[in-house]
């Protein structure tokens, strides 16, 4: 089998890409090692940006995220006692964004893939890829247990950190940057309604804490945690009550609590390979780059990745320029540095490492109350964070 792009990974970025890349007449497979039913299911981000909507709207996949999606003008920083709303519309020039699960922003694109667009094969886990700067690629893989090849004309690796095509770059041509964090996030799901009507970000001198929604009926909440924390030595009152004292405010506001239908400890990590592409092998989302969750950038750099990468083999193929191609890398990781810098600050600035002393801890309500004192700080927070 033969095809013009071969997309390894079956999350959001590859099946998003598949589909750009079908709306503009390029032949392309896609190749996924898990099964529909895990995919679909993989609990990640819900926070869209305008660009990421307006991606999907574009090439017909935002009719069920309209529909049920939650639009956000804002969040709310809470802090020293206090609590300060963002307006991104006021502050960006109309910008918004958008709660909808990833893993509904997933189903929509299985199954428009499923009904019109190009082969999508679950079970299919790609082992390596072989002739990146020849002219012909190839990619091996398993399908019903027995090995198998497709041959194409360039990959994208949407395969994540684990995957295996960012080490088909060859190790004297990659470059890694990376940081480890201190704390995880201790992430639960919630059969409840939320408590707030737009996500709340809380620093407290218990450390930090996030309220966010699914849906109107499902809330999403995540506390700071030391890394190794075992989630099941927390009883649900006990992450009840954690949640509370940390999102506490003045004022009436209560924390909404309900049955925990999910819960996991996320270790955070940065982490950015350089090149993202190496002959006609090209990287895209979590294979080239991860950012802490704080600053809601990860489903969105990837979506703009490939935004990017459909841009290019479209004028590759209408027009004969490799021109975006071969500056893709480059395009692409001055974005990514500038969301790994946002990401970095938002970061630093919530949460409480294991040995904060006072001194940084003054710094970090610095800047917080700067952002809610000067529309100048909070238009920059907003211009990231809208995207």
């Amino acid at each position: 089998m033969h095809t013009t792009v071969a997309v390894v990974g079956a999350g959001p970025a590859g099946l998003l890409l598949a589909r750009l890349l079908h709306a503009r007449g390029v032949d392309c497979v896609v190749l996924e090692s898990r099964d529909r039913d895990h995919v679909e299911r993989r609990q990640r981000a819900g926070m869209l940006e305008q660009g990421t909507v307006d991606a999907l709207r574009d090439c017909g996949a935002g009719a069920r995220m309209d529909r049920e999606g939650l639009v956000h003008d804002g969040i709310e920083l809470r802090f020293d006692g206090r609590a300060h709303r963002v307006d991104f519309p006021a502050l960006t020039g109309g910008r918004r964004v958008m709660v909808y699960a990833q893993t509904e922003l997933v189903k929509d694109l299985i199954g428009l893939q499923l009904a019109e667009g190009p082969p999508l094969l679950f079970e299919a886990p790609v082992t390596g890829v072989s002739d990146v700067e020849g002219p012909r690629l190839t990619v091996h893989y398993r399908r019903n247990g027995e090995p198998a090849t497709l041959t194409c004309d360039y990959v994208v690796g949407c395969d994540g950190y684990h995957g295996v095509t960012r080490r088909a770059i060859p190790a004297g041509e990659r470059r890694v940057f990376e940081r480890g964090h201190p704390y995880s996030w201790f992430a639960i799901l919630a059969d409840v309604a939320p408590s707030c009507e737009e996500l709340v970000y809380a620093h407290s001198p218990r450390g930090f804490a996030l309220h966010s929604m699914r849906s109107p009926r499902v809330s999403r909440l995540y506390f700071q945690v030391p890394n190794g924390t075992d989630p099941a030595t927390w009883s649900d009152e006990e992450i009840w009550a954690e949640l509370a004292a940390r999102l506490e405010t003045v004022g009436d506001w209560r924390l909404r609590t309900g049955p925990i239908t999910a819960r996991a400890v996320l270790p955070m990590r940065s982490w950015v390979t350089e090149p993202m592409c190496h002959g006609r092998l090209f990287l895209a989302g979590d294979a080239a780059h991860i950012v802490p969750p704080t600053g809601a950038k990860g489903l969105n750099l990837a979506v703009a990745d490939v935004v990017e990468l459909a841009r290019a083999f479209d004028r590759l193929l209408a027009e004969g320029s490799p021109d975006l191609l071969d500056a893709y890398s480059d395009t692409r990781l001055r974005a990514v540095w500038r969301a790994e810098h946002f990401s970095a600050l938002m970061t630093s600035a919530l949460h409480l490492a294991p040995d904060q002393d006072p001194f940084t801890t003054r710094l970090q309500l610095a800047w917080l109350h700067r952002l809610a004192d000067s529309p100048h700080a909070a238009a920059e927070l907003a211009t990231n964070y809208a995207g």
